[in-house]
C-alpha cells in the first residue's frame, strides 16, 4: 500500500504556513508532531458539545465526556493489543509514565543492593527517575553501552543481568540517534532472572506497531503528542496482575472507593492511578489520533518513513563536510548530523531563516553525547507527511547556510 502523500499534506493545515516568506519545511517531528484536521476538529467539538467531568454523572454531558473518554481508552488499548483496557492508565506523557513506575513499583519492589539496567542511549526522563529510585532506596544503577554506530552492545547487556537485577528500561527507538533498539531479546533475556521491562515507546508509536503481547513487556509508555495528538496526555501501559499490586502514585478523587478518617480504599484499575479531574479532552482526542494513523496504515507508513530516512542519509552525506552521528544498522525516521566545526545552533539558525524547522542541541540525552565528544547535533527528524522534495529543500538549505558560516 501507497501513501497519498497529497491527499495526507491537506490534512495538515499548519504544513501551508510561510515562514520567512518561504514554505515551511517541518522536520522537527522527534519533538512533537503536527495534528491532522480530524485531531483538531474533535478538540473543537469537545468543547463545543461535549464538555463535562467524566464518571459519576447523571446528565447528559457527563454521560457523553465519560463514553467518549472510555472508547478512547478502548481504542487505545486495541492499537496495543493489550488484554484489557484496565491495562491503559491515561498519564501525562512518558515522563509520568516512567515516573509512576519509578515511585510506585519501584519504591515497593527495589531494595539496598538491588540494580536497575538503562542504556546509555537514553532521554533524560529515563534516567533521571531512576537514578532517584536508587538514591533513595540504595540500589545501583548499570549502564548498557553502545558502540560508535550508536547500537547497544547486547554481549554486555547480558553480561549485566543478574539475580540482583529488578527492572531494565530501555527506549524502543532512540530520540536522539533513531536507533531501533533489540526491544524483544532485551525483554526476554531480563524475564530469564526474573527483572520487569519498562520500554520507552514515545519514539516507535508515531512510526510503527507496537504490541504489548508480542512483546511481552511488563510497562510500556507513550506520549500522546508524539503520535499526533495533543500534548499533557500519554499512556502507562501495565500488565493487570502488576498494576493490581502497585500502591497508587497519587490520592485524591477518582482513585478511591471509600474515604473515612478511619482509612481508604482504593478504586479498581485503571482508575486507582488516574486522580483528580483528568486531561478529559486529550484522552479522547489521543483515542481520535490513533484512529487517523490506523486509517493510513502503520505498515505504509513505516515503509514510506524507511524511504525518506534512506533519501535523506544519501543526500546530507553528499555535503562536504556532513558526518552523521548515529549509523546503526537499524534506525527510524532521525538524522542526527554535524557540519565540520559549524555549532549546531548556529546551523538551525540559519536554516530557519530559509523556513527548514530542524532540531539542535543535546536532545535531552546528553550521556549520549558525551560519549561522542560532542555538545550535541542537529536533528532532522520524519513523518509521513514529509517529502523527499522537502529533504532536498533541507539539503539546499545546509550548503547554503555551511556558505554563510563558512
Amino acid at each position: 500500500m501507497s501513501l497519498d502523500i497529497n491527499k495526507i499534506r491537506a490534512d495538515f493545515p499548519i504544513l501551508d504556513i510561510k515562514v520567512k516568506g518561504k514554505s515551511l519545511v517541518y522536520l522537527d517531528n522527534a519533538a512533537t508532531s503536527q495534528k491532522p484536521l480530524r485531531v483538531i476538529n474533535k478538540i473543537t467539538e469537545y468543547y463545543e458539545a461535549t464538555n463535562a467531568n467524566i464518571h459519576r454523572g447523571a446528565h447528559y454531558l457527563a454521560n457523553k465526556a465519560t463514553e467518549e473518554y472510555e472508547n478512547s481508552r478502548k481504542a487505545i488499548a486495541a492499537h496495543l493489543n493489550a488484554k484489557s483496557e484496565r491495562e491503559i492508565n491515561f498519564v501525562r506523557g512518558t515522563t509520568e509514565a516512567i515516573n509512576l513506575v519509578a515511585k510506585t513499583w519501584g519504591r515497593k519492589y527495589v531494595k539496598a543492593g538491588d540494580e536497575i539496567i538503562i542504556s546509555a542511549l537514553e532521554h533524560h526522563s529515563n534516567i533521571v527517575p531512576w537514578q532517584m529510585l536508587c538514591e533513595e532506596v540504595g540500589a545501583n544503577l548499570l549502564v548498557i553501552p553502545v558502540n560508535d554506530k550508536g547500537e547497544q552492545l547486547y554481549e554486555e547487556y547480558e553480561k549485566l543481568l543478574s539475580e540482583k537485577t529488578k527492572l531494565v528500561s530501555t527506549s524502543y527507538i532512540s530520540n536522539s540517534l533513531g536507533t531501533i533498539n533489540p526491544v524483544h531479546d532485551i525483554i526476554a533475556a531480563a524475564h530469564k532472572v526474573g527483572a520487569k521491562v519498562f520500554i520507552d515507546a514515545a519514539q516507535a508509536l508515531p512510526h510503527m506497531k507496537v504490541d504489548v503481547q508480542e512483546l511481552d513487556c511488563d510497562f510500556l509508555g507513550f506520549s500522546g503528542h508524539k503520535v499526533f495528538g495533543p500534548t499533557g496526555i500519554g499512556i502507562l501501559y501495565g500488565k493487570e496482575e502488576i498494576l493490581l499490586d502497585m500502591p497508587p502514585f497519587m490520592g485524591g478523587g477518582e482513585m478511591i472507593k471509600t474515604v473515612s478518617f478511619k482509612g481508604t480504599t482504593y478504586n479498581d484499575l485503571p482508575y486507582k492511578f488516574e486522580a483528580g479531574t483528568p486531561h478529559i479532552e486529550g484522552g479522547i482526542v489521543l483515542g481520535e489520533a490513533i484512529h487517523y494513523i490506523n486509517g493510513i496504515g502503520l505498515d505504509a507508513i513505516y515503509a514510506y518513513e524507511e524511504e525518506l530516512l534512506h533519501y535523506a542519509t544519501n543526500k546530507l552525506t553528499e555535503i562536504d563536510g556532513l558526518r552523521v552521528i548515529g549509523t546503526a544498522e537499524k534506525k527510524a525516521s532521525v538524522l542526527s548530523f554535524l557540519v565540520g566545526d559549524i555549532h549546531p545552533y548556529d546551523l538551525g539558525v540559519l536554516l530557519n531563516e530559509q523556513g527548514v524547522a530542524i532540531r539542535t542541541g543535546h536532545h535531552c540525552c546528553q550521556p549520549i553525547m558525551d560519549q561522542f565528544g560532542i555538545e550535541g547535533t542537529c536533528r532532522a527528524s520524519f513523518a509521513f507527511y514529509n517529502t523527499m522534495q522537502e529533504i532536498d529543500a533541507l539539503t539546499d538549505a545546509i550548503r547554503k547556510a555551511v556558505k554563510i558560516l563558512r
